[in-house]
């Protein structure tokens, strides 16, 4: 494993990437019905403009972002192995580059179910053909199956500062001293109890585009194909309500076919909307 001068991969962080390495290895043997093992590359990967990058976003238990990189030929081979493709391409095409996505998305969904009980609960990846990160690295770890080629299957993963920050507090610790009384409890303190209490409790939020005050007689005369004008401009941030009250503001984006917020705004409690 390469990593960032100066600092040490924690043993959450090991266990982590050694799961992505086993995930990839038991998906690329399964497709290719052959044995696919990688192993640990002392030297770093080599940039070229050509290179695919791909992110990883976790959720759920454990947060952050991390990225995969690739060099053409290797996702090439590695999309070749996944669609079946016995002769060899001479260069990566738009259907290797899905395949490719695809292929990367099965090995997170092994991996989010490998890393579930170290993480502490249930894991979410979801896997994204991008360029290359804008933050920077606090750990890169590189990866190469030999094979019968003079360019064997490689691949990078670089681990982004929040995600190596929430493995963190997941690292064995040492034995704690012995813990002084609990000092009585203060009314600070079992007021957060309290509201302690209230954080599991689920809540419907509303996306709302725009509003417009109509009268009775329009409102009758609504028929499938009427197009109904709102007061908010195309470009104009869309609200987050919460029992009618906004809590934030966003742009919608689509994630999955689904509906999204992209949150770009918290509005001040204390000043009106």
């Amino acid at each position: 494993m390469t990593e960032t001068p100066g600092k040490e991969l924690t043993s959450q962080l090991q266990a982590w990437l050694e799961a992505w390495k086993t995930c990839t290895q038991n998906v690329l043997s399964q497709v290719a019905a052959q044995a696919v093992a990688f192993e640990i590359a002392p030297e770093p990967l080599p940039t070229a403009d050509s290179d695919l990058w791909f992110t990883i976003v976790a959720g759920g238990a454990v947060r952050g972002e991390m990225s995969l990189r690739l060099p053409s030929t290797s996702g090439m081979r590695m999309a070749q192995k996944f669609l079946g493709e016995i002769e060899p391409a001479k260069e990566i095409t738009a259907e290797h580059k899905e395949g490719l996505e695809e292929l990367l998305r099965q090995i997170a969904g092994l991996a989010a179910t490998a890393l579930a009980p170290t993480a502490g609960g249930e894991i979410q990846f979801h896997v994204a053909a991008s360029s290359a990160p804008s933050w920077s690295s606090a750990s890169t770890t590189c990866f190469r199956a030999p094979d019968n080629t003079d360019d064997p299957v490689r691949f990078e993963i670089q681990i982004s500062a929040a995600l190596a920050s929430a493995l963190q507090p997941r690292v064995e610790q040492p034995p704690a001293a012995k813990p002084a009384p609990a000092p009585a409890p203060s009314a600070a303190s079992s007021s957060s109890a309290r509201y302690g209490r209230l954080l599991d409790v689920g809540l419907d939020v509303k996306l709302r585009f725009g509003t417009r005050r109509m009268v009775l007689r329009d409102v009758l005369a609504l028929s499938a194909g009427l197009v109904v004008e709102l007061d908010s401009q195309l470009r104009q941030p869309v609200d987050l309500l919460l029992d009618g009250r906004v809590i934030a503001q966003g742009e919608v984006v689509i994630v999955d076919g689904k509906y999204g917020l992209r949150v770009t705004d918290i509005p001040d409690p204390a000043s009106p909307i």
